[in-house]
């Protein structure tokens, strides 16, 4: 025979069932007439808040979407909470604890707000009823829940997911959430049984309790809420390797292109062979990169970066071919450029411009070559002056040897011509070597200036 005994009316009372006999069919019958008490809030009056004890064990970050920003992880959602309608004495019932149906005794309707997606994990159909009147549930649940992604710094970033759990009608006067472990024993647990190794790792475990107002009470009765925050880090092994890596080569073969001479080999197809390269190369890449319209990634700019560099290489290399190359037909070299490119420039890049004499072989045919300036030439040839061999040679001779000095002079014109068409050619040459290497630094510096400063902040990222 089963009897139930109720003590006197109180705010905290539970009811207390006998056994007739302890075993598990004496405990179950006894059980039978508070089974069929699900449908309410387990308390004897309305007035109490049942409190839901609720913590969980992560066991698996299945990953974490960029493009439609949620995170899918694996867990096990634990809650306990006191049913007031039952209690026995183990002793004479013959167990401290029993597994029943779920679905004979009431359950709190908490939900996790971020969740996007229905709930994929097997449900256990038992819960664990322990003789004080606990009741606790342990359930697998896969999260899908929403995260608002930070990915500035991808592939050396660090995410931050909230589980917000709550009840979905009842309010704080009704159901109050509670942590019922330490958030630093959730992290060692989690971390202890993490199965997956995959792009993620659990970093840490946080908690914070709200407390959202309702829209018609505002704040006289507000739903309480219990907030995980679950912050991930990517390993970015991979994205350095297939990504990083690659890019620094190409950058570093393009900068290594500018020690090319320019005036032998076709430097201008082998940077465009370089930029087609690394545009392949980008192509295939593009479905490891994220997606998101909220922010650009700094690997992105990164990308856009040694591109503009191998472009910006192309183009001066092409001016610096024109210069080289139809130096021969260019006017002479202005002033302002001489002063700024060939002197100023010159001496700052180490190239400066080499002084020379115009000097002209009087008798090339003689064994001892003779040189004289071409001034004293151009005055003996113009006054006249044949020296003494003129002065003793008769009329005849005289006007052979004008005549010779004639063409004698003609002939230098042309040879001053050609002089002053070589070095207006050097002139110009001088200028593309000068801009050659004036470039070369200033990428040098831009290039370390740019990695310097965006492997600073995801360094800056990734130590935090």
């Amino acid at each position: 025979m089963v009897t139930i005994v109720s003590p006197a009316p109180c705010l905290r009372c539970k009811i207390v069932v006998n056994c007739t006999n302890p075993n598990t069919i004496s405990l179950l019958a006894a059980l039978e007439n508070v089974m069929k008490l699900y449908s309410i809030r387990p308390v004897m009056n309305l007035s109490t808040p049942t409190n839901i004890s609720m913590y969980f064990t992560l066991y698996g970050i299945l990953g974490v979407c960029c493009l439609q920003t949620y995170c899918i992880v694996a867990n096990v959602l634990f809650q306990e909470w006191e049913n007031e309608f039952f209690s026995w004495d183990p002793v004479q019932c013959g167990s401290a604890n029993i597994s029943l149906p779920r679905e004979r005794f009431w359950s709190p309707d908490v939900v996790i707000n971020e969740f996007m997606d229905e709930n994929r994990s097997p449900i256990v159909p038992y819960v664990y009823i322990k003789h004080t009147g606990i009741v606790r549930d342990a359930n697998p649940v896969r999260v899908v829940s929403s995260c608002n992604l930070e990915i500035y710094t991808f592939p050396f970033d660090v995410q931050n997911c909230t589980f917000t759990f709550r009840s979905y009608i009842h309010h704080v006067s009704d159901i109050r959430i509670i942590l019922g472990k330490k958030v630093e024993d959730i992290l060692k647990r989690s971390i202890s049984v993490l199965s997956t190794e995959g792009e993620w790792e659990l970093m840490d475990i946080k908690s914070s309790k709200l407390k959202l107002s309702t829209f018609n009470q505002g704040e006289s009765n507000p739903y309480d809420e219990l907030c995980f925050f679950i912050v991930l880090r990517r390993r970015p092994t991979l994205y350095v390797v297939n990504l990083l890596i690659p890019s620094c080569f190409l950058i570093t073969v393009d900068l290594f292109s500018f020690l090319l001479p320019p005036q032998n080999v076709d430097r201008a197809s082998f940077k465009m062979t370089l930029i087609l390269g690394y545009s392949v190369f980008l192509l295939i890449v593009n479905d490891l990169l994220p997606v998101t319209g909220s922010t650009i990634p700094l690997i992105n700019v990164f990308f856009a970066i040694c591109l503009a560099l191998m472009v910006a290489s192309l183009l001066e290399t092409i001016l610096i071919t024109n210069l080289l190359v139809g130096s021969s037909n260019f006017h002479p070299v202005p002033g302002w450029v001489r002063l700024l490119v060939l002197r100023f420039m010159g001496t700052l890049v180490w190239l400066p411009q080499k002084s020379r004499e115009d000097k002209i072989i009087l008798n090339p045919v003689a064994g001892d070559l003779k040189v004289c300036p071409l001034v004293t030439v151009e005055r003996q040839v113009q006054k006249g002056e044949p020296g003494e061999m003129w002065a003793e040679a008769g009329d005849s001779a005289l006007a052979e040897l004008r005549k010779l000095g004639n063409e004698l002079q003609s002939i230098r014109l042309q040879v001053v011509q050609h002089v002053d068409g070589n070095q207006i050619s050097q002139d110009w040459m001088q200028v593309g070597y000068i801009i050659d290497r004036l470039l070369f630094v200033v990428y040098c510096i831009f290039i370390t200036f740019s990695f310097i400063v965006i492997l600073s902040i995801w360094s800056n990222s990734f130590n935090q």
